[in-house]
């Protein structure tokens, strides 16, 4: 049974019931034999990736480092995203992280190396209109040649 209006009650009452737990879209997009690999957070790992070795791709930069013996996380893979303003407004930069999200989600479980971090750095233009499956092929490309050169540091 409905109760009577109240007075200075402005809201409805919901109409079905909130019984079950709401669940983001992103959650539900995730699968559990590919998890999300946890993110590189801190500044510093930002900026450590950034020194260490790069390919660049047509949809995006991938900056890769391996992590000292006692860093933290000394076993994952961690991942990175970063947009600079280049890439456009922030519904756009926004689009394009979900995008680098969604390939590392495919990849990186596959190819990417523990004990290392990853940052992928999105282009301005590519990284919204490039073919996801050409872009899933770039990663691969990109991690097999980072993977690939020697411990010297940059190409």
């Amino acid at each position: 049974p409905r109760r009577a209006a109240q007075p200075g009650r402005h809201r409805p009452e919901p109409s079905q019931p909130q019984d079950r737990p709401r669940v983001s879209p992103l959650a539900r997009e995730q699968t559990p034999s590919r998890p999300t690999p946890p993110p590189t957070v801190s500044r510093a790992d930002f900026l450590k990736a950034a020194q260490a070795r790069r390919q660049g791709t047509p949809g995006f930069l991938l900056q890769a480092g391996k992590r000292a013996a006692g860093e933290a996380a000394e076993g994952l893979t961690r991942v990175g995203y970063t947009c600079s303003k280049k890439v456009g407004n922030a519904v756009t930069r926004n689009r394009a992280k979900r995008r680098l999200r969604a390939l590392a989600r495919n990849v990186m479980p596959l190819l990417g190396q523990a004990g290392w971090d990853y940052v992928l750095v999105g282009r301005p233009g590519a990284t919204v209109e490039r073919d996801f499956a050409a872009m899933r092929a770039d990663l691969a490309r990109a991690l097999s040649q980072v993977h690939a050169q020697t411990d010297g540091g940059r190409p």
